[in-house]
């Protein structure tokens, strides 16, 4: 594993806001987070400056009978005739088409393109995206069996707690967290706490002339059944990122020509790529990703760092547990430590390594397809202090972990200032 072989630099970044919109297709969402992310390029970009578009999307022809999106994408806002063409590599389907757009860069192939990430999902009842989404499980020995992904995320966590003695408590603390940091991104899907959540519902009651909830504090109202139900032992409701609609995109140029469009190149430094095996019980274990060791082992050697320089991380908390494996597997903590970590305050915004200032996927929304570039814009903001209330203060090096279904797919990228 060398370095690449050339520099690679994003110098553009913007997303839609991700939520459920009844009223909007997938192509108005790419639309919108395409124009962001060419405004915000400082120096101004010719859309004809732009050579390829790498677009991440797991399932749109399920969630909205349309295929070949890449060059509809593309098409849209005049990257043709260049090349374009859809990543699918399921919730990694972002991270992917990003290592796919950096090698292109890289390779020479290309000097500026465009990587993008779009998903859909609220076309579809929740039953119905369940089941799409488990089409990334193994069909036959998971999916036909009746798992879904909560439930094999569940397995995860339970056989976590057994071998490590982590606690349902520290599993709820990265939900509070993350609402916490979602609540200050205006581009989330849940701007809200979880306190906040306790005292909206306890009002809707009161204005019903139902009896007032009587919740002492989050972990009580997390503790509730009917306020939280359970999904999968021990994952419940506010253990799961939701179902979303959201379109993110970047744009990437070679390090020789990043500086034409700003003084502010935010440097690609490491990339990784692992894979495992689908069905669970192929797996030597089951508390810790392969793919995501892999990915990060390969990505922390390109850039010459190790886990303690990296300052700011976006990881794919799909369910409050993938968070806690996701710091174990990254060298953040030692495996068996992540949910102390986070009982302890280390992954909030002003601990010691802050994790998903964005809201995560728990709270700023999981467009499955979109995730792995969302995490990029929110590492680009960071990066440049531009994050707002959100804003740590001084970081200059970040990473981003996007995985597929549970585990068989990762992604790993590291950035520098």
């Amino acid at each position: 594993m060398g370095k690449l072989a050339r520099g690679v630099a994003v110098i553009g970044a913007g997303m839609s806001k991700f939520g459920a919109f009844p009223d909007k297709t997938t192509r108005e969402l790419f639309v919108e987070a395409f124009v962001e992310a060419v405004k915000s390029v400082d120096k101004g970009i010719e859309t004809r400056e732009i050579e390829a578009l790498f677009l991440g999307n797991f399932s749109n022809d399920i969630f909205e009978g349309q295929v070949h999106t890449g060059p509809l994408m593309a098409d849209l806002v005049g990257i043709t005739p260049g090349p374009a063409m859809r990543v699918e590599n399921a919730c990694a389907s972002g991270g992917a088409a990003l290592r796919l757009g950096i090698l292109a860069v890289a390779s020479g192939a290309h000097d500026v393109v465009c990587v993008a990430g779009v998903e859909k999902m609220t076309n579809l009842e929740t039953s119905r995206v369940t089941d799409v989404l488990a089409s990334a499980a193994d069909s036959v020995y998971e999916f036909s069996a009746g798992a879904t992904f909560p439930g094999l995320y569940a397995e995860i966590a339970n056989a976590h707690m057994r071998k490590y003695g982590t606690t349902i408590e520290q599993l709820r603390m990265v939900g509070i967290k993350n609402h916490e940091n979602g609540a200050l991104n205006p581009k989330a899907q849940f701007q809200s706490t979880i306190r906040d959540i306790m005292k909206a519902r306890a009002e809707r009651a009161k204005a019903k002339g139902l009896p007032a909830p009587s919740w002492k504090d989050e972990m009580d109202f997390l503790s509730d059944p009917d306020a939280n139900p359970v999904i999968a032992w021990p994952l419940r409701l506010f253990d799961c990122s939701p179902i979303t609609d959201g379109a993110a995109v970047v744009i990437l140029a070679a390090e020789e020509v990043a500086r034409k469009f700003t003084d502010t190149p935010i440097h690609v430094v490491g990339t990784g790529q692992g894979s495992d095996s689908l069905a669970l019980h192929d797996r030597e274990e089951i508390t810790s990703l392969r793919a995501a060791r892999v990915a990060a082992e390969k990505a922390y050697k390109m850039a010459g760092l190790r886990p303690k320089d990296i300052e700011i991380a976006e990881v794919h908390d799909c369910f409050t547990i993938a968070e806690i494996v996701a710091t174990e597997d990254l060298g953040f903590f030692k495996p068996g430590e992540g949910g102390k970590a986070v009982e302890e305050g280390l992954t909030r915004r002003n601990g010691e390594k802050p994790i998903n200032t964005s809201g995560g996927l728990k709270a700023k929304g999981h467009p499955v397809g979109a995730t792995g570039v969302a995490q990029v814009v929110e590492i680009w903001h960071q990066l440049r202090g531009e994050a707002g209330a959100r804003q740590v203060p001084g970081v200059e090096v970040g990473l981003t972990h996007n995985v597929g279904g549970s585990g068989a797919s990762c992604t790993v990228h590291i950035f520098r200032r």
